[in-house]
């Protein structure tokens, strides 16, 4: 991994998409966290947006010139419910699944993503230049409306997370990075020399919000 450059809020357009579902429990986490982040200022370029279940218009619309675009989503990887993971998705070729199922009413991000070259290939709009999930560890998929109780603690946590990526918190230096252009070092000895960054490329940052 290359040395972290200086943390900088992102140039460009950002679009901040709230994703999931929320008739079926947990996947409505990202839509409750975008709703909540709606009630706080935040800096001009930056556009946030209730995506919901509407994947093929996502896809669509993260070509209109975003330099950055933040997904938020009910993310399952395996760790306790409520615990957040920001993850690195700029890289198409680690974000395409083959044989990608697409439903325009209900799409993964990584469907999302998948969907990016071939529209942008057809009309012409360009690829965000950096692109992340912020994800929350579900408890309950099932159907239904409302979020469990570690997933609706980890909420309000998000939201500090997203204000600070962007820097909307004058008094936190923004998060989002530069992708370095320099080639890699060594990763083992950067390891050793190195804190981790606040992005850190495939590897998430997460925090366990889960209430004691």
């Amino acid at each position: 991994m290359n040395a972290a450059a200086p943390f900088a809020a992102p140039p460009g357009r950002t679009l901040i998409a709230g994703v999931g579902n929320i008739f079926l429990g947990d996947d409505g986490f990202g839509v409750e966290a975008v709703r909540r982040l709606g009630e706080h200022p935040l800096p001009e370029g930056v556009e946030v947006v209730d995506a919901g279940v509407r994947g093929i218009h996502l896809a669509y619309q993260m070509l209109d010139g975003y330099h950055t675009v933040l997904l938020v989503d009910a993310t399952a990887r395996g760790t306790e419910p409520g615990t957040l993971h920001l993850l690195d998705a700029t890289d198409p070729a680690a974000t395409r699944p083959r044989d990608t199922a697409l439903d325009g009413h209900h799409m993964t991000p990584d469907a999302v993503l998948a969907l990016l070259d071939t529209l942008s290939a057809g009309t012409g709009g360009r690829r965000p230049r950096r692109v992340m999930v912020l994800g929350c560890e579900p408890a309950d998929l099932a159907e239904g409306i409302g979020l469990s109780r570690p997933v609706e603690a980890a909420v309000d946590e998000a939201v500090r997370m997203i204000r600070q990526l962007v820097g909307a918190d004058p008094d936190v230096p923004a998060a989002f990075e530069e992708p370095s252009e320099e080639p890699a070092e060594d990763p083992a000895a950067e390891a050793a020399d190195e804190p981790a960054p606040a992005v850190a490329g495939s590897h998430p940052t997460e925090r366990n919000t889960t209430p004691c």
